[in-house]
């Protein structure tokens, strides 16, 4: 059984807790982000393929830890749950526009024609049918057939709000953890890096780079898996091909 804590004890720490605030300069701050580290954050692997770049999650991360200036661990890790939830919502946005433009395109026949256009009969001496108008009428017909077959707009609108849902959760959490400042520990924070580990056996030199390059082979590939377009390589005509001349016997 725990002995309790008498109101004079008591009243010292919650003095204690009140003169040790932390570090009040930016540097100070941004350097106690980085103690006591418990968790690895590799933001590579959140990355869409093709879709995203490999550091855009770093960056918001960057920037959140900029802007809140955590100050332990458990803060550091509520700001990466708002850098991933910042993210989802650019991948929501994304999404978005993608689905817009499949409205477009469900719109349009095999000549890229408008399947329906906006009808004569709303047309009299005062108005005339815009182009903006007539857009927004194929937007709207894309997106009623669209809708009528499949229910990936619902589907669209659950995850819109799944990830605004789940920024705020961060972003409360972060607020509750900062209310607490004066009660959890201020410790410093490690990052956590992979040991590097010595090569058992040496590359195979006939086996293919991860983008598809074959060593010993020109490039047919960038880092990033793009096909790399050589520039043709001239070919001399057969006609301007000089034969070797034989030394004259002396």
């Amino acid at each position: 059984m725990k002995k309790p804590v008498s109101p004079k004890r008591l009243a010292a720490n919650r003095a204690n807790a009140a003169r040790s605030t932390g570090p009040r300069s930016a540097e100070g701050k941004a350097r106690s982000a980085q103690n006591s580290r418990k968790h690895g954050f590799t933001a590579s692997i959140f990355a869409v393929v093709r879709l995203e770049e490999l550091d855009e999650v770093a960056r918001l991360r960057e920037d959140l830890i900029a802007c809140y200036q955590p100050v332990n661990s458990q803060e550091l890790f509520a700001i990466e749950r708002l850098a991933l939830a910042q993210q989802s919502l650019l991948r929501a946005a994304r999404l978005e526009n993608g689905m817009f433009t499949n409205c477009f395109d469900e719109s349009f026949d095999s000549s890229g024609r408008p399947v329906r256009m906006l009808s004569q009969a709303l047309v009299n001496d005062d108005y005339e049918i815009t182009k903006a108008q007539n857009r927004n009428f194929i937007l709207a017909d894309g997106f009623h057939r669209l809708a009528k077959t499949a229910n990936t707009w619902s589907l669209f609108l659950r995850y819109q709000v799944q990830s605004e849902r789940l920024y705020r959760r961060a972003l409360e959490e972060f607020e509750r953890l900062k209310a607490l400042r004066h009660e959890l520990p201020n410790e410093p924070i490690v990052e956590t890096e992979p040991e590097e580990k010595p090569t058992t056996c040496a590359p195979d030199p006939t086996k293919p780079t991860p983008c598809g390059n074959v060593p010993g082979q020109p490039p047919r590939y960038r880092p990033d898996g793009e096909i790399l377009i050589l520039p043709p390589i001239p070919r001399v005509p057969p006609a301007a091909q000089t034969a070797p001349v034989a030394p004259a016997n002396p």
